[in-house]
């Protein structure tokens, strides 16, 4: 299996597939991993910004985890998420997702009143310090009230354990500028918010993103494409991808990754309450954008 320190490639950010009851359908949720690492993902994210980790209690979150690490049996590595308002619950999910053998951790920091980049800071490192296992750190300055900034990034890098970033932002040039800063103590993984071949031409190392688990085969393709080099025939796919990315973008991504996947023959049940599934008019918007790419 691949080293979770050296991470790279294809990282799909799972959904939580949930049942009427609210309980986690483990089953789906393995077919679905095998599928994928059938299709040559390079990595496994349960609980990332797909996986509604901010919709779902403790034991909920921790039968997301279990599940994908028994499924993926070490074919690939498991990054799970790690979210909270509070780090003293930060620090415990991240001691059980260790404990239950992922190889790695997204960490995320919720807030409710704006947190100073001093306590950006402790955050991400109390994360860090909590396991052995490498830390990507998410920022996503669209949703996150306390998001890192530049300078909590440069501080952040010199912790042993803190390996990667994943921006989700759309600004590419701050992805460059984040490599030129610290693009030799973290690896840079882009978003779906990102044109991810041109994340690829400046340095990145992949990307993480909720879309890759409808379109894995055409995504692995491109990555494959973006190592050799072989850029004009990158783009050719990139765009139609993008406009797969397009689609997703103008609904909650929960919401569309599940109608999508369904229409692939894996029901992962509507997204978690208070969301809402989407209708008929803009399932037909999902499946349109899939057909274009081959993907049913």
């Amino acid at each position: 299996m691949p080293d979770a320190r050296d991470l790279y490639g294809v990282i799909p950010y799972l959904p939580s597939p949930l049942t009427g009851d609210g309980g986690i359908d483990r089953d789906t949720l393995a077919r679905l991993c095998d599928y994928l690492i059938g299709e040559g993902v390079h990595g496994l994210t349960p609980l990332g910004s797909t996986g509604e980790f901010a919709y779902l209690d403790f034991d909920q979150r921790r039968t997301v985890v279990a599940a994908v690490v028994e499924a993926a049996a070490g074919r690939v590595p498991v990054i799970a998420g790690v979210a909270s308002t509070s780090t003293l619950d930060a620090v415990r999910q991240a001691r059980e997702w260790a404990a239950l053998g992922a190889d790695g951790i997204l960490a995320v920091l919720e807030a409710y009143f704006p947190v100073p980049e001093d306590g950006v800071v402790d955050y991400f490192t109390a994360v860090a310090d909590a396991t052995d296992l490498p830390v990507t750190l998410y920022t996503n300055p669209n949703f996150q009230r306390s998001d890192l900034t530049l300078s909590a990034i440069d501080r952040l890098a010199g912790h042993p354990n803190i390996r990667y970033l994943k921006d989700a932002s759309t600004n590419t040039g701050r992805l460059l500028t984040v490599l030129n800063s610290v693009g030799d103590r973290l690896g840079v993984f882009a978003a779906s918010s990102h044109i991810t071949t041109a994340v690829m031409l400046i340095g990145g190392r992949g990307w993480l993103a909720g879309p890759s688990c409808l379109v894995p085969r055409q995504s692995v393709r491109l990555y494959e494409l973006c190592r050799a080099g072989d850029w004009d025939t990158a783009m050719e796919l990139q765009r139609d991808l993008w406009a797969v990315n397009q689609v997703f973008a103008r609904f909650n991504l929960a919401a569309a990754v599940k109608a999508g996947l369904r229409l692939q023959g894996f029901d992962c049940g509507d997204p978690a309450p208070p969301q809402a599934k989407l209708d008929e008019t803009e399932i037909t918007q999902i499946r349109l954008a899939l057909e274009r790419v081959k993907a049913l």
